[in-house]
C-alpha cells in the first residue's frame, strides 16, 4: 500500500499564502527603488552635465563677449530673459521705414511695415520678416501662461508673443527694444541688407 503525501492542512496553505504575497511584495519594493534609484542618478547626471556645460570655459567667454558688446541693459533684457521699461526704450514709437534686426547676431527680425502703435509702450509687429528668424517657446513664469520669442540663431530672448494684433493673423509681437538695432532704409544697402529694398519700393 502507497502512502500518498497528506494535503497540508488549511492554516498551513494560508500561511504560505501569506510568505508568497510577502516574498513579491519585497520583491517588487526593491525594484522600484533600484528604479528609484537610477532615475535619480540619472537627473543629478543630466543636472550635472548642464551645469557644467553652462559653467564651461566656452560659455564663459560668450558671456564676457557679449558684457563687452552690450550695455547693461541689453545684455539684461537678452541673456537674463529682462523687460525694459514701456514708453522709455528706443524704438517704441519710432516711425522711420527700416528693418529691425537681432542684436546679437544681427539677423533680420522685423520690418516698419508690420510694426504698429499697439498702446503698451514697445515695439509692437504684425508678424516676422521670416517666421524661421524666430523661436516660440512656452514661458511660465510670473503665474502667467504666455508666449516667448527667441532670436533662433543667438537664443536670445527678445519679448513675447499675444493674440490681441490687428489684421488676419490677429498676433502681435511685443519686442524689447533693447533686444533690437533699427536700420534705415538708406543705410539697408551699406550695411548688408540690400536684399530688403524692394520691400519699401512704392512705399511712403
Amino acid at each position: 500500500m502507497i502512502n500518498l503525501p497528506k494535503r497540508p492542512e488549511p492554516r498551513s496553505r494560508f500561511l504560505l499564502v501569506i510568505c508568497v504575497m510577502v516574498v513579491m511584495g519585497l520583491v517588487g519594493a526593491q525594484m522600484f527603488l533600484n528604479r528609484a534609484g537610477a532615475q535619480k542618478q540619472e537627473e543629478k547626471r543630466m543636472e550635472t552635465t548642464n551645469l557644467s556645460a553652462s559653467s564651461s570655459p566656452a560659455a564663459t567667454t560668450k558671456r564676457e563677449e557679449l558684457k563687452q558688446k552690450l550695455t547693461p541693459q541689453q545684455y539684461h533684457v537678452t541673456q537674463e530673459c529682462g523687460t525694459e521699461p514701456p514708453f522709455n526704450n528706443a524704438y517704441w514709437n519710432n516711425h522711420t521705414p527700416g528693418i529691425y534686426v537681432d542684436i546679437v547676431t544681427g539677423e533680420p527680425l522685423f520690418t516698419s511695415l508690420d510694426k504698429f502703435d499697439s498702446g503698451s509702450g514697445w515695439p509692437s509687429f504684425t508678424k516676422p520678416i521670416t517666421k524661421e528668424n524666430v523661436v516660440e517657446k512656452s514661458d511660465r513664469t510670473l503665474g502667467m501662461e504666455r508666449t516667448e520669442v527667441r532670436g533662433a540663431k543667438s537664443d536670445s530672448h527678445l519679448g513675447h508673443l499675444f493674440d490681441d494684433g490687428p489684421g488676419p493673423g490677429g498676433l502681435r509681437y511685443c519686442i524689447n527694444s533693447a533686444a533690437l538695432r533699427f536700420i534705415p532704409v538708406e543705410k539697408l544697402k551699406e550695411e548688408g541688407y540690400g536684399q530688403f529694398l524692394p520691400f519699401f519700393e512704392g512705399k511712403k
